[in-house]
């Protein structure tokens, strides 16, 4: 299973991914990097809660703080 995820974290380098954090916040930004505790460093990252866009920059978000992500489809 760990490999599966890693896989598909992998595949997702460069590309636009969308966070829901336990402090119901919504981020979204380009995956740089990642590693085996799920902590993530995003590009470009925006906050998208509150029907509203902060601009966050190049930020590093904790592992324990994620709840859910969703990887850009792959492309055929």
């Amino acid at each position: 299973m760990g490999d599966e995820i890693s896989t598909l974290m992998s595949n997702s380098k460069n590309k636009i991914v969308l966070l829901r954090l336990r402090n119901n916040k919504t981020v979204r930004g380009n995956l740089q990097d990642f590693d085996i505790h799920m902590n993530l460093t995003l590009h470009e990252a925006e906050d998208i809660s509150d029907n509203k866009i902060t601009k966050l920059g190049t930020i590093l978000l904790r592992g324990d703080n994620i709840l859910s992500v969703s990887l850009p489809e792959e492309e055929s």
